[in-house]
């Protein structure tokens, strides 16, 4: 025997699973953590919740692009997903200013590189990034702001997109949020 038999499939672009397949594959794959006193039985840990939380502290074009594809995601497979906007990240909520107003993260190229991947998005149908957010609080997703970056650079509450930010927050209000995620990210 190999042991290939036990190697889990790779999940590809082109693989379809269902949320409920998904789930029952990381239920078989992923033991049960148990707590055990002396002399007692073993009782199963409780589980975490599954959700992701994620920093967005790039303005970058494609970095905010990623953060919210991303967010989706793990929205669409049935997780909790929560963005913690900070610092660059944070400005692009700003009020006029637009969500795909940064720059390309590499080959921005005085702003060419951004045109020619904005024209590639837009001919492969890559959904637009204001619509992206919008979906991503309908789909129930969480967005946070931060509150010492808003201090730090001079925005006020009156600044931002109150159709996109549910909490004006410390960073203990992400640190309540990342302890208790199985899925944490810095964008």
């Amino acid at each position: 025997m190999s042991g290939a038999e036990d190697i889990p499939a790779q999940v590809t672009s082109s693989t379809s699973i269902t949320p409920e397949e998904l789930a029952a594959a990381r239920a078989a794959s992923v033991p049960a953590a148990t707590t055990v006193a002396a002399g007692e039985a073993a009782v199963p840990a409780p589980a975490l919740p599954q959700k992701a939380t994620i920093i967005v502290h790039s303005g970058d074009f494609d970095k905010i692009y990623s953060a919210f594809i991303i967010g989706s995601g793990a929205l669409a497979m049935g997780m909790e997903c929560t963005l913690f906007f900070t610092f660059w990240g944070l400005l692009r909520l700003k009020k006029g200013v637009g969500l795909d107003s940064g720059p390309l993260s590499k080959m921005h190229m005085l702003g060419l590189g951004k045109w020619m991947i904005r024209r590639r998005m837009k001919k492969s149908n890559v959904i637009p990034l204001e619509k992206l957010a919008q979906d991503f609080k309908e789909l129930g997703g969480k967005i946070m702001a931060c509150d010492m970056t808003m201090e730090i650079m001079g925005v006020s509450q009156a600044d931002l997109r109150t159709d996109l930010i549910e909490e004006y927050c410390a960073v203990g209000s992400y640190i309540n949020e990342a302890r208790e995620s199985t899925l944490t990210l810095f964008i």
